[in-house]
């Protein structure tokens, strides 16, 4: 996992040279024919990118995106209505049955379907009409890292190409650069507080939230600490009632409309007893972590989680784990 996670500068760097004038195309035609609905499909770390691509999409294109309930199709059959939409899937793998069906059934019914996928030679990148392969390699442990941050960059070159949007995919070009920059940050503060932690609260807020969604999947996946992911403007709203001496909270407070937000919960928590793991920019003196950013903050969430998974690689050796093979897991999970 350490690795691999730290090798996805290089793939990135590979993935923004790949496949431009295939975005280009796919942008040109969304801005000519606009769809009427949005809706993406994925699973697992998979859904936070899509929910994240979700964000970008909503909040730069001003288009409603929703994600698919799947079994509404593969199980219910549901008489979805699809025609001029638009279905994003996002997958590693691209196998699993329930992402590929309803890509066919969307692209069948008349939608626009698009499929993220690493695995470019698999049903699912087969099944969607426009195929934009994430070029992450080969990853071999269980825990996605490298092709996460892949998909994450997918979803921002969509929406860059959507916009027609020079700025954007200028700071996409200098991500390779600040992804290995955020390799560096040193989070040993985070290993050592969670090392003897059986539970954990990660919050994000806006465009925050997919991070947050992603770290606490992985602390179950690769450290065994039951962690949940809440909205920094939910945890009022019934999570607080957790909250005691001592109980630990990782906190992202990336730059933009909701920092400021996420800062006063933070010193909230702390009052209440909570072991709050502050992380954020170096401009933020209160901070327990130092947050690494892009050239734009609409992109922050990638560098943020690039040094999320070496302080996790970190902690899950220091509970005794091998993140790259955890209990139960497989690679490819197939679901119906």
């Amino acid at each position: 996992m350490l690795k691999e996670a730290r090798s996805a500068a290089d793939y990135v760097a590979v993935q923004l040279t790949r496949d431009q004038d295939r975005y280009a195309a796919l942008g040109a035609r969304l801005r000519a024919a606009p769809p009427a609905n949005i809706v993406t499909v994925a699973r697992g770390s998979s859904d936070h990118a899509a929910t994240y691509c979700a964000y970008l999409i909503m909040a730069r294109l001003g288009r409603i995106v929703a994600s698919l309930p799947m079994s509404l199709v593969t199980l219910n059959h549901a008489p979805l209505q699809v025609r001029d939409a638009l279905a994003i899937a996002v997958s590693q793998s691209g196998q699993s049955p329930d992402v590929v069906e309803p890509i066919r059934y969307f692209h069948a019914q008349g939608a626009t379907t698009v499929a993220l996928v690493n695995q470019a030679d698999s049903p699912l990148a087969s099944a969607a009409q426009w195929s934009l392969p994430l070029h992450a390699g080969v990853e071999s442990s269980v825990a996605a890292t490298k092709s996460f941050i892949a998909s994450l960059v997918a979803s921002a070159l969509l929406t860059a190409h959507w916009q027609d949007d020079a700025a954007l995919l200028n700071a996409l070009a200098q991500l390779p650069d600040a992804l290995r920059a955020a390799c560096a940050c040193d989070w040993s503060d985070a290993v050592q507080a969670l090392t003897p932690a059986d539970r954990i609260m990660v919050v994000g807020r806006g465009i925050g939230f997919p991070l947050a969604l992603e770290a606490a999947l992985k602390c179950k996946e690769t450290c065994a600490i039951q962690a949940e992911a809440f909205s920094g403007a939910e945890i009022k709203h019934g999570p607080i009632a957790l909250i005691e001496e001592g109980y630990p909270l990782l906190m992202f407070a990336i730059r933009g409309p909701s920092q400021a937000g996420m800062l006063a919960l933070a010193a909230e928590m702390r009052v209440r007893g909570a072991k709050v793991l502050l992380a954020a920019p170096e401009d933020v003196v209160e901070r327990d972590l130092t947050l690494p950013v892009a050239a734009t903050p609409d992109l922050d969430p990638i560098v943020a989680i690039q040094a999320f998974y070496v302080m996790a690689a970190q902690l899950s050796a220091a509970r005794g784990m091998d993140a790259d093979r955890p209990r139960h897991l497989n690679k490819v999970t197939k679901t119906n």
